[in-house]
């Protein structure tokens, strides 16, 4: 049994008492008798503490001479508080910037879906790499063929994405993105209610009643969480939909739907061209293995039925295109377009860290060699060298645990500025919350940068001097510091090379010329399609609005089409295949492909393409008479070298189509990309809408500011129809500022850390300049004796820092060249940084280093010669 401390203090007393009492009865008077008696003993708290050591572990006294360092160490800051909240703030944005992004990898990357089951779910998709369709979908007929013969999959589930007109919920007529899906969709998804029920198998078939299930962000945005909305009726386009459950929080793949709705409600898909056409794609496949069943397993299965499929229907398959059958876990499949930039964003954070490490290691740094003669002082007195890198490593912890508080407090505003970001690769990304397991990340990134500028300064050597007078650096500590803030230079290079190409094709994508006039054209989006309109209807509806808005005030032209450049860019896949007369494709070689547009009169006028030869449509060319077309300039050139390609006939060879039949080309206009923002050559074709019987996007060319128009043309619209929906108004220059967004968004974040990284840099290389000035005080006052002009010492010191940006400059190009050389070998495509941005970055540290190095300078220059000198 361990002794009780009281016990002993009660020993140690006694033990005295004893020793008195003798001394008092040799003849010794009281006071003198306790004092002897207290000599012979010796100290009596290191007795006590001495006796208790033997009682308690070991671990238990480094803890408190832990606890005594810090406590040191906390009096000792509190008298550097400029150098202390520099130390802070510098870990704090990089502990931060950390911790927000391990917050978005774990969210997005990590982080388990609800899905029950979920490691069972699957996504299969079929792709064409030589044609560059990643994701060609499949056919009703060909998902057919796959419940029938693949054993290893439990179930499969459908998804369509369509685009309704929805009415009701007490709202105008509006789009709603929403999912189509056969009824064993929500079982193999393994998603439940959260209000209501799901589809399932009794909402399959083409007598079923419509029926509808909302997602829950849909619920709780536009519908304030109505729990009475179960049971109402909408009408989804032309068919009525009844509203029977709201799903629970999930991740909206394969797209962001507000509505998921069964097979009836979707005139198309019951129609011959979806249920019968083997080429027309437009489901996105699931799958739940069958328990016990591998991954492996149920892919090769899918691979050979997939191999027959295609054996056995060759014609719904270009023999060029490679058509292959992917099947992955659905999780991975949610994460693959966001795991590259998100591992590129947790690089960019780890390089501030490094960076904030680097210039916190050069301040730690100098201000051990501000202490050595403390440090040389408590050697002297006994201490060794373990006790001396604990005071170091308290100081450090101190300093870093603070650092990772503040940076797990900027972790939140972090998070909520990167998770936007994130969210145009995975709309996972979305839901992303600071939690617990960031506290781990902050700690160990604290305890990591404590450790290392612990060991950063150098311990006193044996035998120094106590007299030593002034700053020495000796040439080892100098070079540390050299090498710190020039590791800080090339990484921030790095990031502002890397920033700045970013950049630079944001401005090159934002002042391209596009061949359109983009400040005066309007663009809506009013599909009549969703309406159940078709045949005549719509042409005359197209023919009425453009009659009424061309007579509003302020409006130079109107125009119908089929397509609005760059928003609705992918809409129709790689475009369709097609021949022309007097055409013969070599031996293996399939048709080529161009883009199918549909358009009114004076569309070409209306958006500022110029006709370069024939003439526009008119009102003639409607149905019944002949089949005419208009074609951009590289289709007229490389299907017509000879330049004889008015009045030639092409026609449509894609199964779409159905039987060939042969167009005119009646005119040509000049290239125009609306797939693509910097214009390209492009294979268009144009037919017009009263030979098609569709379009669905309104252009109105206004004499002045087009969005003084939106009021005036969204009435005249709903006048001729009150259910047609008018939305997403904008010029094309704003349409191309938002299809930019994401482009917009890469140069805001990675500007963001390369401007961090600068900043943390040039404090850097201010503060290893300004201690080298204070230490080589004494050397400056000796060049201005012996007759040194002040200039000669304030070129010699900007010399300095431009030195270390020139070097840390050379080591971020060589250290990113090889970066990219093995980021590339992993990730694909990475490209270097162009001349501009890294001429940019190479002037921009630069002039930062000089900036940084004027004030160290000005007070070298400015030093006393007399002082300096009496100083030593």
């Amino acid at each position: 049994m361990r002794p009780d401390h009281n016990d002993l203090d009660e020993e140690i007393r006694g033990h005295l008492a004893l020793s008195i009492k003798e001394r008092i009865e040799r003849g010794e008077d009281p006071a003198s008798a306790r004092l002897a008696a207290l000599k012979e003993f010796g100290n009596v708290t290191l007795t006590r503490d001495s006796i208790r050591s033997v009682w308690r572990p070991r671990w238990f006294d480094a803890v408190e001479a832990l606890g005594r360092d810090i406590r040191f160490a906390l009096r000792a800051l509190l008298r550097a508080k400029g150098l202390a909240a520099t130390v802070v703030v510098t870990l704090a944005l990089g502990i931060g910037a950390n911790a927000a992004i391990f917050s978005v990898v774990r969210g997005v990357l990590l982080r388990p879906l609800v899905n029950r089951d979920e490691d069972r779910l699957i996504y299969i998709r079929q792709s064409a790499p030589t044609i560059g369709a990643e994701n060609m979908t499949f056919s009703v007929p060909e998902v057919a063929d796959l419940r029938a013969r693949v054993t290893t999959i439990s179930a499969f589930g459908d998804f369509s994405t369509v685009d309704f007109t929805m009415i009701g919920l007490g709202s105008e007529p509006r789009m709603v993105k929403a999912g189509v899906v056969g009824g064993s969709f929500f079982d193999v998804m393994g998603l439940r209610p959260v209000l209501g029920r799901l589809l399932d198998a009794h909402d399959d078939g083409p007598k079923a009643a419509g029926a509808a299930v909302l997602t829950y962000r849909f619920w709780t945005t536009s519908l304030d969480s109505d729990p009475t909305v179960i049971g109402k009726t909408i009408r989804l386009g032309p068919r009525a939909a009844t509203i029977v459950g709201v799903l629970e929080p999930s991740v909206p793949y394969p797209a962001d739907t507000e509505i998921i709705a069964n097979v009836v409600t979707s005139p198309h898909h019951l129609g011959a061209t979806m249920v019968t056409n083997r080429a027309h794609r437009m489901t996105e496949l699931f799958g739940r293995l069958a328990p016990g069943v591998a991954l492996e397993a149920a892919r090769a299965e899918l691979t050979a039925v997939h191999t027959a499929m295609m054996r056995a229907h060759p014609e719904a398959y270009s023999a060029n295109a490679n058509v292959q059958l992917r099947v992955t876990k659905l999780r991975d499949q949610i994460a693959a377009p966001a795991r590259t930039i998100l591992l590129v964003l947790l690089a960019a954070a780890a390089v501030v860290f490094v960076i904030a490490c680097s210039n916190v290691a050069n301040l730690i740094l100098a201000r051990s060699v501000r202490r050595e003669g403390e440090l040389a002082v408590r050697a002297a007195l006994g201490a060794g060298s373990g006790a001396l890198r604990r005071t170091l490593l308290a100081e450090s912890l101190v300093l870093c645990g603070i650092g990772a508080v503040l940076g797990l407090v900027l972790a939140r505003p972090f998070v909520a500025m990167v998770a936007p970001y994130a969210a145009r690769f995975s709309v996972r990304a979305l839901e992303v919350t600071v939690d617990s397991s960031v506290l781990w990340v902050g700690a160990g990134l604290a305890m990591a940068a404590a450790v290392l500028l612990a060991y950063v300064p150098r311990l006193p050597a044996q035998g120094l001097g106590l007299a030593t007078g002034g700053v020495r650096i000796t040439p080892g500590t100098n070079r540390r510091l050299r090498v710190f803030a020039t590791t800080q230079i090339a990484f921030s290079f790095v990031l502002l090379a890397g920033a700045g190409m970013l950049l630079a094709t944001l401005v090159a994508l934002q002042t391209a010329n596009t061949g359109y006039d983009m400040r005066h054209v309007l663009a809506f989006d009013i599909p009549t399609s969703a309406t159940g309109e078709v045949g005549p209807k719509v042409i005359d509806f197209y023919q009425e609005a453009t009659r009424r808005i061309s007579a509003l005030s302020g409006v130079e032209g109107v125009a119908v089409g089929s397509f609005v450049p760059w928003r609705d860019a992918g809409s129709f896949g790689l475009g369709a295949q097609f021949s022309v007369e007097g055409y013969t494709p070599a031996d293996g070689e399939e048709n080529p492909h161009a883009r199918l547009r549909i358009v009114t009169p004076r569309f070409f006028a209306v958006l500022g393409v110029p006709l370069l030869a024939g003439r526009d449509f008119t009102d003639e060319d409607r149905g019944g008479r002949e089949l005419v077309v208009i074609v951009s300039q590289t289709f007229a050139q490389r299907m017509f070298p000879n330049g004889d390609a008015l009045n030639r006939h092409m026609w449509w060879t894609d199964p779409y189509f159905g039987k060939p039949a042969p167009r005119r080309i009646v005119g040509v206009v000049a290239d125009v990309d609306d797939e693509n923002v910097v214009r390209g050559p492009a294979l268009t074709v144009y037919h017009p809408v009263r030979q098609m019987g569709f379009a669905g996007r309104l252009f109105v060319r206004a004499a002045g500011d087009p969005y003084v128009l939106v009021p005036a043309v969204t009435r005249v619209i709903r006048e001729i129809s009150a259910d047609q929906p008018v939305e997403r108004a904008a010029t094309l220059e704003d349409v191309r500022a938002q299809v930019l967004s994401p482009e917009r968004l890469n140069a805001f974040v990675f500007s963001g850390f390369a401007g961090i990284a600068l900043l943390i840099a040039v404090v850097g290389v201010a503060g290893v300049l300004a201690f080298s000035v204070s230490a080589r005080t004494r050397e400056f006052g000796v060049r201005l004796a012996v007759g040194s002009a002040p200039r000669q010492i304030l070129a010699r010191v900007l010399s300095e820092g431009v030195r270390i940006a020139a070097i840390g400059v050379a080591a971020g190009a060589a250290g990113g060249y090889v970066l990219v050389r093995v980021a590339a070998a992993f990730i694909g495509h990475v490209q270097l940084p162009g001349p501009v941005a890294v001429a940019g970055a190479t002037a921009l540290l630069i002039g930062a280093a000089i900036v940084a190095s004027l004030m160290p300078a000005a007070r070298a220059s400015r030093v006393d010669v007399v002082q300096a000198l009496r100083s030593e």
